[in-house]
């Protein structure tokens, strides 16, 4: 599941000495979150220099959507209740995501899907050597910018395609059934581990940044996890 990046020294930073930097994202492609903590933590990876790694792990934000997914106007009723809840908070993200570059299009959304298919594919990547942070950045693009159903077997083929991922080797991924529980075994173990919220960002197995954080955070949890020393902290809480 990897691809190979490394060592942070920030431009300002006087540390020279090379570290190794491994970290595990933790996320799902249909939450909002997820969209701006990936882009910031792609803006602090710029202050990388050398290889690194980092791993994509599975995990639905809504783990109980019907696996032909909900229509937006009854996932947005069911997890907000009045109507008049909803404006603000789409308003919100739709200004956060701006000043990620994102441009959220909630206006197209009509359907949210159950993502476990998704995460198969993500795993798929893995197996085949592909970039699965670009493959991300793919999955939430269309669904957030572009409204696409990404539940949809020829939206993923679509967007697998785009990654030199065939139709065939899509379905038999999304079709095998060791697969789908390799996924499902997966997010029950970060789950275990006490993580229930996204996005998740756990940097050389020693610190966890939670939430959607500015980068000026996520780059200072590298550098306390590459060559910090005393106890390590938990960069908390969620967004959301």
């Amino acid at each position: 599941m990897s691809e190979t990046y490394s060592n942070l020294a920030r431009s300002d930073s006087p540390v020279a000495t090379a570290a190794s930097l491994h970290v595990e994202v933790i996320a799902d492609f249909v939450c909002p979150f997820c969209f701006i903590g990936k882009r910031r933590f792609d803006e602090a990876l710029k202050a990388v220099r050398g290889p690194f790694e980092v791993n994509w792990y599975p995990f639905q934000l809504n783990p109980e959507i019907p696996a032909e997914g909900l229509p937006f106007d009854v996932y947005l009723t069911r997890r907000f209740g009045n109507p008049a809840n909803v404006d603000p908070v789409l308003q919100h993200l739709t200004a956060e995501g701006k000043a990620v570059g994102i441009d959220f299009r909630f206006d197209k959304l009509r359907h949210v899907p159950n993502t476990v298919a998704a995460h198969q594919l993500m795993y798929l990547a893995e197996s085949l050597g592909a970039d699965q942070s670009s493959l991300a950045e793919d999955l939430m693009s269309a669904f957030f910018e572009q409204g696409r159903n990404i539940g949809d077997r020829d939206e993923l083929i679509k967007i697998a395609k785009a990654r030199r991922i065939s139709a065939d080797e899509l379905n038999d991924a999304v079709e095998a059934e060791r697969i789908k529980q390799l996924v499902l075994t997966r997010e029950r173990q970060v789950r275990g581990s006490g993580i229930a919220g996204v996005p998740g960002f756990l940097v050389n197995r020693r610190l966890l940044v939670v939430g959607a954080q500015t980068v000026e955070t996520i780059v200072n949890a590298f550098d306390q996890a590459m060559f910090g020393e005393g106890t390590d902290s938990l960069n908390s809480p969620a967004l959301h």
